[in-house]
């Protein structure tokens, strides 16, 4: 049995040449982000990549207690194969998990997936191949995916990779920051609830974005 007090959080962080915009404004939104999660109980492991061309994808970290990232030093070059990075880190974090003891596993696994732009340049998966992984994945696994993209339509983009509306959240990119203030509300609600005794789809349900936070994530 998983332990219902740990949580692994994943986070895929597009470090494309269009970032080098909101640099400062995502790498104060991230740090503000793992503050907030260090305020709640139990157990919680980070993974961090950023990935911008194809081949250019970067573990920062792997399985590191919360209480030792250190804060988001963001380097904005290249393209944008997202869909290659998304391939790559599900799997990565899934061979991570399958290689612990399964009473030493977390009961929640989140995947954050942050980008402002379209993908435009993978050369190994598809669309519909992401889809099917990350499906399974919560599926089979309950993992808890999380979308959030600028210049585009988020909740659209997310449902062809495979994502739930309720948990994919269009920002503005002047608003980065209240885009991952509004992720770490839903995570510490999430993680809450599952510590709780709640199962995994019912606390997802209820952690999802609220209008507020999504016209707030949208302001320009």
């Amino acid at each position: 049995m998983t332990d219902p007090n740990y949580t692994h959080l994943a986070f895929l962080l597009d470090a494309s040449g269009s970032m080098a915009g909101i640099k400062s404004d995502v790498e104060g939104g991230f740090d503000a982000f793992i503050a907030e999660q260090r305020k709640e109980p139990g157990r919680c492991t980070v993974t961090l990549a950023d990935f911008s061309s194809p081949g250019d994808y970067v573990v920062r970290y792997a399985g590191k207690d919360l209480a030792k990232v250190e804060p988001l030093s963001l380097h904005p070059r290249g393209m944008t194969a997202l869909l290659d990075s998304i391939g790559r880190l599900v799997t990565e974090t899934g061979q991570f998990l399958a290689d612990l003891p399964e009473d030493q596993r977390p009961g929640l696994v989140i995947v954050g997936i942050m980008t402002d732009g379209h993908e435009n340049s993978s050369q190994e998966w598809t669309h519909a191949g992401i889809k099917t992984l990350i499906e399974t994945q919560e599926q089979t696994y309950n993992w808890v995916f999380h979308y959030l993209g600028a210049n585009q339509d988020a909740i659209e983009v997310g449902a062809n990779l495979g994502v739930r509306a309720d948990s994919a959240l269009t920002y503005a990119p002047a608003a980065a920051g209240s885009a991952m203030e509004a992720y770490s509300a839903s995570l510490s609600s999430l993680r809450g609830a599952v510590a709780r005794g709640e199962d995994v789809e019912s606390a997802r349900r209820g952690s999802a974005y609220t209008a507020a936070q999504r016209k707030k994530a949208g302001k320009n």
